[in-house]
């Protein structure tokens, strides 16, 4: 079959609306098969042994949040909080460089994705991708909620994403930061992409969207997190930033796979924005992770990985390219996702930190108002490739465990968790994905297969009627027994060989999180404020 007769697209739609005239040729909606022929034909990706496309981005293999933007204008001016993560851009600034890229694009072939975000058909955002490569139009496919074919024959896109990695900006021009960017127009309904192949910036844009306009008009509480149900309709939701373990978590074969990365929680549900998952493949092995491993196959893609020498076995543990490798496949990939993509209200959310000073418990249990702090302070560590420039885990504060992508204050999440929270009765457990006997360099990762348990025995109410101990700093309530888990795991103090330095650096953890909370006190109540750490005078 033809390119051409394998094509779809709404009859009356074509790009002239968006300026793009004078194109090259124009491959509308087409299937991944085709889409991985035109890959391979151009010398841009090869198959590996397992049948999934292997890609390189380029010059980026990470997002890029100092060059992500959004236009000030009468709708975000007074609405988005501006400043070290939503950083400003001109109107006029878009419109001329948005005109650049699209003479860009004048004479070469484009790949058309017409998707859309979000599970539930009322607060459904309907988009659609014009990009230079073919495999971001895969990437679409994999990520995005698909359409049928009837659907794209009558599909008239709310948003629209111009995806142009071979662009460079000029920043002393253009108004960039440098020539890579990814810009978001709210009142345009365009979100702008150049200069990186990296195909994250894509999804995150889409979900900088959500995270805007479904709390503003929707009511509904945005959230970076993952979400499984189990067999009795038991809801669980898993926040946690990149490399905290969502997508890892969350893929359990005892349990139904809502999403791994963004969802909605709305008066009824839980539903996932997207159709796909995007999962890290760093150390990857069908042995610690084999939902994932088993879901890289024809109509996945890898991203920045190399194969074994002689072979066309992808090398998950080689990081020369960069420690961010992923894979994107589409969520019918994992034999146990939930075909609606959403769920009932959760009963168990976790909060997934990846703590590289070893100190925060590997399981505890939180109180509304530790809940609330938490979900503010969203603390965890940068780990090695997510972030261009992050090598060594790095200490971070990242409000809602979402902050790069939440346009609005942090507060407004917050009071959506809280009141939701209070709703639904839910329970609320922090989990440490990072480090234990140690910090970084000196303890070692917790462990994959405990950290299952503990959050398996979480979600049957196995801890319910647990004994617990408080944390002398953190107050959060450390549970002394846990099945399938050593009880000398479970008290992170236990796990040092020298306890004065596990008291010095859990205070030093504890003024770090008051320092950062700081920006918050005027707005949180005495019950969040209560649940500050303590820093405390040890006994030598």
């Amino acid at each position: 079959m033809s390119l051409d007769a394998e094509m779809c697209k709404n009859p009356n739609a074509d790009l002239k609306n968006l300026g793009l005239n004078n194109l090259g040729k124009q491959y509308w909606n087409l299937s991944p098969e085709a889409l991985i022929e035109k890959t391979i034909c151009s010398e841009q990706g090869v198959l590996a042994d397992s049948g999934a496309l292997m890609i390189r981005t380029g010059e980026f293999c990470g997002r890029s949040p100092k060059d992500r933007f959004i236009v000030k204008d009468s709708i975000t001016e007074n609405t988005v909080d501006w400043g070290d993560i939503n950083f400003a851009f001109d109107s006029d600034k878009f419109d001329a460089l948005y005109n650049k890229v699209v003479h860009y694009f004048e004479g070469k072939d484009v790949y058309v994705k017409d998707a859309c975000a979000g599970a539930d058909e009322k607060h459904q955002l309907s988009l659609r991708l014009v990009a230079e490569y073919p495999w971001s139009a895969m990437f679409a496919h994999n990520m995005f909620l698909r359409l049928s074919k009837e659907q794209i024959e009558k599909a008239e896109p709310e948003w629209n994403i111009l995806c142009a990695p071979g662009f460079m900006a000029d920043p002393a021009v253009d108004g960039t930061r440098q020539h890579n960017f990814a810009i978001i127009n709210f009142t345009k309904k365009i979100i702008l992409i150049g200069g990186t192949g990296y195909t994250g910036e894509i999804k995150k844009g889409i979900f900088s969207v959500l995270n805007f306009t479904l709390p503003t008009y929707n009511n509904v509480f945005s959230m970076h997190c993952s979400a499984n149900v189990g067999k009795d309709g038991d809801t669980a939701v898993f926040f946690g930033l990149s490399g905290t373990g969502k997508t890892t978590l969350s893929a359990d074969p005892n349990r139904n796979l809502i999403g791994d990365d963004e969802h909605g929680w709305s008066e009824d549900s839980v539903f996932n924005f997207e159709g796909g998952c995007y999962a890290k493949c760093i150390d990857l092995s069908a042995e610690k992770e084999p939902e994932i491993y088993a879901a890289i196959k024809h109509g996945a893609i890898l991203e920045n990985i190399n194969f074994k020498p002689g072979t066309r076995e992808p090398d998950f543990e080689d990081s020369s390219i960069t420690q961010n490798t992923r894979v994107s496949y589409p969520i019918y990939h994992i034999s146990n996702a939930l075909p609606q993509s959403k769920a009932g209200h959760p009963k168990n959310i976790f909060f997934l930190t990846c703590d590289a000073f070893g100190v925060l418990p590997p399981i505890s249990k939180l109180t509304p108002g530790q809940a609330m702090y938490h979900f503010i302070s969203g603390y965890t560590a940068k780990v090695a490739g997510t972030e261009v420039g992050v090598k060594d885990p790095e200490m971070t504060f990242s409000a809602c465990f979402g902050a790069p992508f939440l346009p609005l204050h942090p507060t407004a999440y917050a009071k959506m968790l809280g009141q939701k929270m209070q709703d639904h009765n839910v329970n609320v457990w922090l989990v440490n994905t990072g480090w234990t006997g140690g910090e970084f360099g000196v303890g070692q990762r917790m462990s994959l297969k405990y950290t299952r348990a503990m959050i398996t025995a979480a979600l049957e109410g196995r801890l319910d009627n647990m004994d617990y101990t408080e944390h002398p700093v953190f107050g959060v309530a450390m549970p002394n027994g846990c099945p399938n888990v050593p009880d000398s795991v479970l008290n992170p103090k236990g796990t040092w060989s020298d306890p004065v330095a596990y008291d010095n650096k859990a205070n030093f953890l504890a003024k770090a999180f008051r320092d950062n909370f700081k920006q918050f006190e005027d707005k949180a109540s005495e019950e969040t404020l209560a649940a500050a750490p303590k820093i405390i005078e040890f006994q030598k």
